[in-house]
């Protein structure tokens, strides 16, 4: 029988259920690898092409809520968004496993397995894998970046090509949603280091517990969990970039420990001694005001001045006014080319709508509008009502008579009272992490009802 050619990655940390997933599979696919540490995922999917992940959703005895396998699932999409993932869970846990399938999970197994509907469900996935790839190449022109015609823009993206070609560290800034992901993905496929990893990390969402772990790795037993030496992100990058999202998130105790591994180019793992040298490009980027931050004490002053060798500001989308209507239709066709539907085009009125609205969210906000409308729409004609932003405050741009804070926070309080208070929903409506969420209802004494 003649093997399909498909690398797989099976993680469990049983090794009873590894031995049996992989006599099984090598009888039908050409590379199995095997992983029963979850925590080095990272650094297999960083050094090896793998076409499916089959994961389990559960590492440590009595815990069996599936929050692990939730927490991979987003960092291996993060990581490799191509990569299908198939979730394994036992059958009094399909609940969870539904709810993944909304992060990205392709579907999921059932423990014990039948070998028949596992393979099934492996090759329709691998067929997926093929699918999306085929797609991309297909649709180049469609996933390629959208710049624009405002001067903002267009000098953010002229810097941009100009730092690409160096080495030099890269401050990124901006409201949420204006696009710096975008921007360090633009510096880093225009770079020498275009055919090697690009590591983004969001330093937002660490938990100082395990900050360090996370980012420079850490020893066989330096800690309780500790059972195998693991490598951190900035390991991971090595020879491509990281990307630090958030950074001025980052604790001011810990900041310390992130200058001395961006200016030495120096790692060590928690729980050693030894330095690891790195070759990463270090992009960075977050949506505060650095020099307020450094003037009040919460952000060290030599720490800015490390990471901004280079600073390239991205302009909010109600400042690039000639830019939302292409912006839009860019969007749009990244939306038809995803879920494969027919040619589908916004009416006039939706159009108009489009110009007017303040998009608070940025184009992240408008990203979420237009996938919305690409779902529900008829007939493939976008209208006002598929665009949903009646219900959203939308101030006349020509004016001077308001502040940029009272705009957020109306947008912030209209958006919690749609949801009724539902954290989780109304942070990805604004374009905002959980945290930055709470920091800004915090910011405006917005109560949590």
């Amino acid at each position: 029988m003649k093997k399909t050619q498909a690398s797989i990655l099976v993680i469990d940390d049983q090794e009873d259920i590894l031995f049996s997933a992989k006599m099984l599979l090598k009888k039908h696919f050409e590379t199995i690898y095997t992983l029963s540490n979850p925590k080095n995922v990272i650094q297999l999917l960083a050094e090896n092409e793998i076409d499916l992940v089959l994961l389990d959703m559960n590492y440590r005895i009595g815990f069996e809520d599936g929050k692990e396998g939730m927490y991979l699932l987003k960092e291996i999409k993060k990581l490799v968004p191509n990569t299908v993932v198939i979730l394994m869970t036992a059958f009094g846990k399909v609940e969870t496993a539904v709810e993944s399938l909304k992060l990205g999970a392709f579907d999921y197994i059932l423990k014990p397995w039948d070998n028949d509907k596992m393979l099934e469900t492996i090759k329709k996935g691998i067929q997926e894998r093929r699918k999306v790839v085929s797609k991309e190449v297909k649709n180049e022109n469609v996933t390629s970046y959208f710049i624009g015609q405002s001067k903002s823009i267009e000098k953010a993206y002229a810097l941009a090509q100009k730092v690409a070609k160096t080495d030099a560290n890269v401050l990124i800034l901006g409201e949420n949603g204006t696009g710096k992901y975008v921007m360090a993905n633009y510096i880093h496929q225009n770079s020498e280091r275009k055919n090697e990893v690009f590591i983004p990390v969001d330093l937002g969402s660490l938990n100082e517990n395990i900050f360090e772990s996370e980012l420079f790795g850490y020893a066989k037993g330096a800690f309780t969990d500790a059972k195998t030496d693991t490598i951190g992100k900035f390991e991971a990058a090595q020879n491509g970039t990281i990307f630090l999202d958030e950074i001025g998130n980052v604790p001011l105790h810990l900041q310390s420990k992130l200058l001395q591994v961006i200016q030495t180019k120096m790692v060590t793992r928690l729980g050693e001694t030894k330095q690891r040298p790195l070759n990463v490009r270090i992009i960075t980027a977050t949506n505060m005001n650095l020099k307020e931050e450094v003037q009040q004490k919460n952000f060290r002053e030599d720490l800015y001045y490390r990471i901004n060798t280079m600073e390239i500001v991205l302009p909010a989308l109600r400042e690039r006014k000639e830019d939302k209507v292409p912006l839009a239709q860019f969007l749009l066709e990244k939306m038809i080319a995803k879920y494969e539907r027919n040619e589908i085009v916004f009416d006039e009125k939706a159009l108009e709508q489009i110009e007017k609205h303040a998009w608070h969210g940025n184009i992240r906000e408008m990203e979420n509008r237009i996938e919305r409308a690409v779902i529900l729409c008829e007939n493939n004609m976008i209208k006002i009502a598929d665009l949903d932003l009646e219900n959203i405050t939308t101030f006349d741009e020509n004016t001077d008579d308001f502040q940029l804070s009272d705009i957020e926070k109306v947008a912030i309080e209209k958006v919690l009272v749609k949801n009724e208070f539902n954290i989780s929903k109304s942070a990805e409506e604004l374009g905002l992490s959980r945290a930055s969420l709470y920091r800004r209802m915090e910011k405006y004494d917005i109560d949590n009802k």
